[in-house]
Formats: structure tokens, sequence, C-alpha cells
């Protein structure tokens, strides 16, 4: 694949060792414009941000990977397979399935349940089981207790569907899955796949226990600040 790709316009260089990957491309800015140092834009096809700056002395970058499996699937192929990037920290939001999941919590997800067909282009004789990095978890975990956030590190369920006509959740509640969300299952078949490392991250933005619990469009875009930390304290940089 020539680079710059159909999706992506920055040169190889362009990107650091580790990527953030919120969903929304005006996350993406947040975070350039809050926590990165010298931040330089250095993708913005279809809007869909992409800086490269520092953070505390290490180079990181951050992108937008918008909405859905396949969306992440493309952006996170393209990122580890012609741009070299090593590791994709996904940076979003959750609905929680668990009464003591709150808003706000942090999720750490060790593996990524899915009702997504994206590996069965694999074509394997039984279902693979996407997973984290430990590493990346691990490093997380322990900065969340650093910095007394709130977390769980479990299953998620990574859906294709947002709508859902009879999907209530409870079935994955029954074992043990901490919430939902529609990216990390793709990211971390791709990761597998390519040889690199995926962690995703999650801030519980509504409860399906208690719905009276959420977060607006506005807050999401810019007070999910410990998520934001806790990945890029966990980002592999280089100089």
């Amino acid at each position: 694949m020539p680079i710059p790709t159909p999706h992506i316009s920055a040169k190889k260089e362009d990107f650091a060792k580790t990527v953030l990957m919120p969903g929304d491309p005006k996350r993406s800015r947040f975070i350039a414009e809050n926590f990165l140092d010298r931040a330089v834009l250095v993708n913005d096809i279809r809007g869909v941000q992409g800086y490269t700056g520092y953070y505390k002395g290490k180079r990181v970058s951050v992108m937008a990977s918008g909405m859905g499996q396949p969306s992440i699937g493309i952006y996170s192929y393209e990122l580890f397979n012609f741009y070299d990037v090593s590791s994709i920290i996904r940076v979003g939001s959750c609905g929680s399935f668990l009464e003591d999941l709150r808003v706000h919590d942090i999720v750490l997800a060790m593996g990524a349940c899915t009702d997504s067909n994206f590996a069965a282009q694999y074509k394997m004789n039984g279902t693979f089981a996407p997973i984290a990095d430990f590493s990346l978890l691990k490093k997380a975990a322990e900065e969340c207790d650093r910095i007394g956030a709130r977390y769980m590190v479990g299953n998620i369920y990574s859906t294709d569907v947002f709508y859902n006509d009879t999907e209530s959740g409870m079935a994955w509640t029954k074992l043990g899955v901490l919430g939902v969300e529609m990216e990390s299952a793709a990211l971390y078949c791709n990761a597998a796949r390519a040889g690199k490392k995926a962690l995703c991250i999650c801030t519980v933005s509504d409860s399906f226990v208690d719905p009276e619990q959420n977060i607006s469009p506005e807050e999401r875009e810019s007070s999910f600040t410990k998520m934001i930390e806790v990945a890029l304290a966990t980002a592999e940089g280089n100089e």
C-alpha cells in the first residue's frame, strides 16, 4: 500500500510509536490541544484529525477512529501495517452493565466479546478470542492505582449494533461482561494479526442498570481526563 493511504494523508514518519485513538475527532483535537506539547496536525482526511506531539518528553500521536469496528478496523490496520505503529490505545466510552460500575469509572478491556463477523476473514475452524496486550494492560492498571481512579478490569462487549431490537445486555452480564462499546474487538484482532500491541480504555458514559446516569455528548468530548492521563502514561514513547 502506498503512503499516504486513501484514509491517512500523513507521511510514514509523522506518527509516533504509540497512537491514542478516540472515536470522536473533536476528542482527538482536545487531547492534542490540552495534553500534548508541540502538537502538529498530521491527518485531516474526512475530518478524522490526527496529531503528533510530546507528553512529558515522550513522543505520542492521537488520531480519531470514527464509530464502529469497520472504521477502527481500517485506521488501525493502516497504522499497524503501513505506518509501523507499535501500539494503539483506544480511549473511548462505554455503557455499564453493572450496578457498581458507574458513570466516569474506567474500564480496562482485558478481552472483547463481540457479535461482529470481523474475525471471519481469518478462516479459522473455531472462534478467536480478541484480547489486550498484557504489558499495556498491567501498566494502565498500575497508573489507575497511582492516581486513585475507580476502574475495573475484565471483558467488554464490542457490538456492531447501537440500536438493537432484541439485545438487553443481561446475557452478557450473567457472564461477567462489564459493559458495551463498538470498537475494541476489531482493534484487538488487527493488533494480533500484525504482531503489535493494543489496549481499550473506556470511561463509563451511561448505565444500563440506572438510565439516569449519563454524560452529555459535549461532556464526552472533554471530561474524560483521567482516562486520557492513564493512556498517555501507558503509551510507549519514542524520544
